[in-house]
């Protein structure tokens, strides 16, 4: 290579290590990619070892109908994508390699699929190869610059490994992007406030209890990126979990709302390495509004202890009110229909008071959050 095309060279291994990180650069990079190995157009073709799939995962320069073309018809008259199943790594091969060039002409594949896109040769380099499957980049070179010749095929041979790691670390970014979403759904889906605060008190994260308690500003609000108590007791409490080093026991503290709600505060130190920068999440802090209402799981309390309809609203009931006289008043039933209800429940699930029986329904506790109506329209 000239000092000209070594300095094309670097920056276009840039280019598909970007298009890496980026998948909105992957397009741009293949393009790339086929005007320096002096091709028209690229696709880069995975096909498995049974030969039963064949999948497109990036393209240049071919339209949609010849793409379409190749998948249903054409892969199987292509001379090259099944050849790299017993050629070493990396190693490109053009149609001359394996038949005299005036016998591909001839061909159906050449004549239907590779001339009406202005591309008289082709050549292929191997990107990856599994028991599972074949990865490969294709090329076409336009009829305007002859066949494939070496300094084609070598161009090729030195991108290949850079591509093949690009798609490799795609794969593992894209996975790990995929990971951090679903977990943030789930986050989103406690009805505890969950916050990731860094080495300096910023936020780093917060699920959507948190950012409604923040919004509600009764105990904590968001001031830039960072969190401020609503009273001197709460500062005191947040400050001092926060200030918890990874040795330190947790602790739990009580808050006070301005709205005189309780809350309870639970900051968490993460494990991190001291060399990584200051904005990485360091602490978790978890705030709970304190109550003796837990959302619970109705039908499982009551399959577990086969619960009757009605047994289950006083059970709840229960929980909720107290007493027999003002759970009747409240189901509009008789004091001596509650108290037998009542009598099913202590059989029926081994408990000996009242008091009991919220003990066990309090097991059956969940951590998601209720849908609101508004959510469900959503949905």
């Amino acid at each position: 290579m000239t000092t000209q095309q070594a300095d094309r060279f670097s920056s276009l291994i840039g280019e598909i290590y970007d298009a890496a990180i980026d998948p909105a650069l992957r397009s741009g990079a293949l393009e790339q990619v086929a005007h320096f190995v002096g091709g028209c157009a690229a696709m880069i073709v995975s096909r498995d070892s049974a030969r039963l799939s064949i999948e497109i995962h990036q393209h240049f320069g071919a339209d949609a109908r010849f793409r379409q073309l190749y998948r249903d018809r054409y892969v199987e008259f292509d001379p090259l994508l099944d050849r790299h199943l017993n050629l070493a790594p990396e190693q490109t091969i053009g149609v001359t390699d394996i038949m005299p060039h005036a016998d591909f002409l001839e061909t159906t594949f050449y004549r239907e699929w590779v001339e009406p896109q202005g591309a008289i040769d082709l050549a292929t380099v191997a990107l990856e190869k599994t028991a599972a499957r074949t990865t490969v980049l294709q090329v076409l070179r336009h009829r305007s610059r002859g066949t494939v010749d070496d300094a084609m095929r070598e161009r090729m041979r030195l991108l290949a490994p850079h591509i093949q790691r690009s798609q490799i670390m795609g794969r593992q970014i894209r996975a790990r992007s995929h990971t951090v979403d679903d977990l943030a759904d789930v986050l989103d889906g406690l009805n505890t406030a969950i916050c990731l605060l860094d080495a300096d008190g910023r936020v780093v994260h917060a699920n959507a209890a948190c950012r409604q308690l923040f919004a509600d500003a009764n105990l904590l609000a968001m001031v830039g990126d960072r969190i401020v108590a609503r009273n001197t007791q709460t500062d005191k409490i947040f400050r001092s979990l926060c200030e918890i080093d990874g040795g330190a026991r947790r602790q739990i503290e009580l808050a006070t709302a301005a709205d005189g709600q309780h809350y309870l505060l639970h900051a968490f130190p993460l494990k991190r390495d001291r060399s990584l920068p200051r904005d990485i999440a360091a602490t978790m802090l978890f705030v709970q509004r304190a109550s003796m209402l837990p959302l619970l799981a109705a039908d499982a309390i009551a399959t577990a202890f086969r619960l009757t309809p009605s047994e289950l609203r006083v059970l709840m009931a229960i929980i909720e009110i107290g007493g027999v006289p003002d759970i009747a008043a409240k189901l509009g039933i008789a004091e001596t229909t509650v108290k037998t209800h009542l009598g099913r429940l202590f059989e029926k699930t081994g408990a000996g008071r009242q008091a009991d029986l919220v003990k066990i329904a309090a097991g059956f506790a969940v951590p998601f959050a209720r849908r609101t109506s508004g959510d469900d329209r959503a949905t």
